[in-house]
């Protein structure tokens, strides 16, 4: 028993010994943390040119639809640069009825042309730089007027609304009024008719002047003074008035009205100051007064436009229909 004891001793013994000899155990490296790939940057689009930035933007439908039937896709799709002064769809809203239409019929692609030439403005003119001129030459050859009024920048009388949208062109400036070129002052003005006809405020008078059969006479030589009425003095005669005048069995009554308008001969504003009254070509006079520095015809009839001069005579507007006496 004593010689088991012994032999085991001595292989524990012999046990720790080989254990201290032992080499010490390598310890195993923690793992590299793995890196977090980098957010990769997303690029800024690039601009979009003048029709394309007009194309996304809601606000400009008639604007693109007009620059589309003119033509001037490809114009203001180029390198440029331009600086374009556009109109919403709002300002398109405010030209007279039905004059849009009529622009965008083929037959009127050169008229639609010019007017939106007149919005494009070559080289690329930042705001900053807008409200530091007085007047800027177009892509038209006709320069718009440039005037900063309590803070606003107008062109002509258009106020810019939204500057600086550039583009890879160029730039944007909404305005809130269409722009129309000035009529060529070399071009020799039409009749009294013809000026009449072109006009919105005056489609009540051509109709009536029509329905009277004076359409020659009044695109004859003359020279004639007339008073033109607008639409909305016509509006303001008794209900059915106007209805009953243009019927065929009162022509007379119609034209005696509308010559009680015409005064012989070309009487400028200067001109018809100095006078108290007027021989029409009714054969009866009108009275001139001058009430406040404005000028009246028959004491209530105001003179509200003067001096639209035609190749055969001259148009003043007036408030109010003239009725000659009894």
């Amino acid at each position: 028993m004593k010689r088991f004891s012994v032999f085991a001793m001595l292989l524990t013994v012999t046990a720790l010994v080989l254990a201290a000899c032992a080499p010490a155990a390598t310890p195993t490296a923690a793992p590299e943390p793995t890196a977090m790939p980098k957010p990769t940057a997303t690029p800024e689009p690039a601009p979009m040119d003048i029709v394309d930035t007009a194309v996304a933007d809601g606000r400009f439908t008639t604007l693109v639809a007009a620059v589309t039937a003119a033509g001037l896709v490809d114009t203001l799709k180029s390198e440029g640069p331009f600086t374009v002064f556009a109109p919403t769809d709002d300002a398109f809203a405010k030209l007279p009825a039905g004059t849009l239409d009529e622009l965008l019929k083929p037959e009127n692609k050169q008229a639609l042309t010019d007017i939106l030439l007149y919005h494009v403005v070559s080289g690329k003119v930042m705001a900053a730089d807008v409200s530091g001129l007085t007047s800027a030459t177009t892509v038209l050859g006709k320069d718009v007027a440039i005037k900063v009024d309590m803070g606003n920048v107008y062109i002509n009388d258009a106020k810019v609304i939204i500057t600086d949208i550039e583009t890879s062109n160029g730039v944007i400036h909404v305005i809130d009024t269409v722009l129309l070129p000035p009529a060529d002052e070399s071009a020799a003005p039409g009749t009294i008719v013809d000026i009449a006809a072109a006009d919105e405020r005056f489609s009540t008078l051509v109709a009536a002047v029509t329905a009277a059969g004076l359409v020659d006479t009044l695109k004859g030589e003359g020279p004639f003074t007339v008073f033109a009425p607008t639409n909305d003095a016509f509006a303001v005669l008794p209900a059915g008035t106007l209805d009953s005048l243009l019927l065929p069995e009162n022509k007379q009554a119609l034209t005696d009205i509308l010559l009680y308008h015409v005064v012989p001969g070309k009487v400028m504003a200067a001109d018809v100051v100095g006078l108290s009254s007027a021989p029409t070509a009714l054969g009866k006079d009108i009275t001139i007064t001058i009430k406040d520095g404005k000028v009246f015809l028959n004491d209530t009839t105001q003179v509200i436009i003067t001096d639209i001069e035609a190749s055969n005579g001259v148009i003043h507007v007036i408030d109010a229909v003239l009725l000659p006496p009894q």
